[in-house]
């Protein structure tokens, strides 16, 4: 990734497809829709089509990146809204769902994401400002702001518990 002078910023990197079973593209089952992303410095990403794509359903398919892409965003932009908010974040976990519609035309596109993050904070004071930063979050993650559907938000906020009082 490059930085530029006005917040600008590049990402590159390589997909390869690896499906040729030996006779390539002859016809629609006749090869695997196997892809592995490769980015300098991190590990490979073994990616296909979604099983009813004929897609291995072992490998990561586009749609499941794209809600994890969505998922990850909304994530480091709470975490960062928190401290700003003065929010002691312990625990986040996310159930992330999308729904995708099929056009009948050979494409289709999602029709909305909607996060579940389970937020914990370390005091009960701090649950409006954490139910808040859900918020400010979604108006920074670059990749919310970059799609054409609705990610919506459905948080849940507790307490971390305090360990019982010892005899």
């Amino acid at each position: 990734m490059a930085q530029h002078p006005l917040g600008e910023h590049r990402y590159a990197l390589t997909a390869t497809w690896t499906g040729d079973r030996g006779s390539g593209t002859s016809g629609y089952r006749d090869y695997a829709r196997d892809v592995t992303i490769s980015i300098d410095g991190k590990p490979d990403l073994l990616a296909s089509a979604d099983r009813p794509f004929r897609g291995d359903p072992g490998r990561w398919n586009p749609e499941d990146m794209l809600i994890a892409a969505l998922a990850e965003c909304h994530l480091l932009s709470y975490l960062h809204a928190c401290v700003t908010a003065g929010v002691v974040v312990t625990s986040y976990w996310d159930e992330a769902t999308g729904l995708m519609r099929e056009d009948g035309r050979g494409g289709g596109a999602f029709a909305e994401v909607v996060l579940h993050p389970k937020v914990t904070v370390a005091d009960a004071s701090m649950i409006e400002a954490a139910e808040q930063a859900h918020h400010q979050a979604h108006d920074w993650c670059f990749i919310a702001n970059s799609v054409n559907f609705p990610v919506r938000h459905e948080a849940t906020v507790t307490v971390t518990p305090r360990p019982l009082a010892g005899p």
